[in-house]
């Protein structure tokens, strides 16, 4: 499948075909992609990106099949970039996120699509970042990721997520092991999925605990700056109580000696009856408000773009340096290593300056 039926007209016009195509060429890197990418980049910034994620067997697909049709009944168009495990046969995606989402499949407001891991570490392929950007532009409201599963190495979400929401379940042994430090601080919405299991408010307690200990401890969280910047805002720019119940959801947690100490929503839920649902998907769409309200949206969108841009040109220099005159090189340096013609950090710099000279 070429790009010839592709264009960024079919693509703005919310063509589900002539997205699905470059979706296609995104994932395998096609060089003709980058035209359409470039011509489509002016209409992008619009939609809502929420990333799902947590550890396997928490029912982030279920509960992302829910929160679907939950935006539906709003009358939003809603995009799902499922991440699946690759394929060790054909590297592509298994695609089981799909069949469980398969009521929405003859909705046109709604597009899905599955995205293989093919091996990157962060739980989201390098893949995700431009398809988010091509359905932004094509219009989608709301664009749900749901990572792979991979517990604490599924952190890259927050390089592309605007709302992150953190899902975990009862019973998976040691509750804690499964959503410790690494991922308890990328979350801006916890949700315990299968809350009609025993232990359900136990790791809501157990949530809570940690992270108003993590508050305490001044820790570095995904949400604390955002809480300062709603604070300021509230302290400048005062705003009804209405609205303020309804953009700055945060829960006032009673600690002695910090009254007013503010942590993110734990909310429960039962994705397989859609209990909690309606509520889950108020608080991400409050958050959206309160990203807008304190500008916030803008500062993570920047340090998202400056984070990928780095990785961007870094992976250009890996490729630069898998060219054979660039091989021969590298292995000149090694070699005067070796032999201590020159020690490491010069040949370092000598082949910074090499590549730097063929650019």
């Amino acid at each position: 499948m070429d790009g010839s039926a592709t264009s960024p007209e079919l693509v703005r016009s919310g063509d589900q075909l002539a997205i699905a195509r470059l979706i296609s060429m995104v994932e395998r890197e096609d060089p003709s992609r980058l035209a359409i990418l470039k011509a489509l980049h002016a209409f992008g910034g619009r939609a809502h990106v929420v990333g799902i994620t947590g550890p396997p067997g928490s029912g982030k697909s279920t509960l992302t099949d829910k929160i679907v049709g939950a935006l539906r009944a709003q009358g939003r168009l809603v995009a799902v970039l499922a991440v699946d495990p690759s394929s060790p046969f054909t590297g592509g995606a298994i695609l089981g996120d799909r069949i469980r989402m398969q009521r929405h499949a003859t909705d046109p407001g709604v597009f899905i699509r599955s995205l293989a891991t093919r091996g990157h570490l962060g739980g989201l392929s390098r893949a995700v970042s431009e398809a988010t950007r091509v359905l932004d532009a094509a219009g989608y409201d709301d664009i749900i990721i749901e990572t792979v599963g991979v517990g604490q190495s599924e952190v890259d979400i927050v390089r592309i997520a605007d709302t992150v929401v953190l899902v975990s379940v009862p019973g998976l042994g040691d509750d804690i092991q499964a959503i410790k430090a690494g991922v308890m601080e990328i979350g801006d919405i916890f949700c315990v999925n299968k809350a009609d299991k025993d232990g359900a408010e136990r790791v809501v307690r157990e949530i809570r605990a940690m992270l108003e200990t993590a508050v305490l401890n001044g820790a570095a969280t995904r949400f604390s700056g955002l809480y300062v910047a709603r604070a300021t805002l509230g302290a400048h720019a005062p705003i009804s109580p209405a609205a303020d119940q309804g953009a700055f959801h945060h829960i006032a947690a009673q600690v002695s000696g910090h009254p007013n100490l503010e942590i993110p929503p734990v909310l429960t839920t039962v994705a397989e009856t859609g209990q909690g649902i309606d509520d889950l998907v108020k608080h991400i769409k409050a958050h959206e408000t309160a990203l807008t309200a304190t500008g916030y949206l803008r500062m993570r969108r920047e340090s998202n773009l400056a984070w990928e841009l780095g990785h961007a040109a870094a992976e250009r220099v890996l490729s630069a340096l898998e060219r054979d005159e660039r091989k021969e090189t590298v292995g000149e340096l090694s070699r005067a290593v070796l032999d201590k013609k020159i020690d490491f950090y010069d040949a370092l710099d000598a082949l910074e300056d090499a590549l730097t000279r063929s650019h």
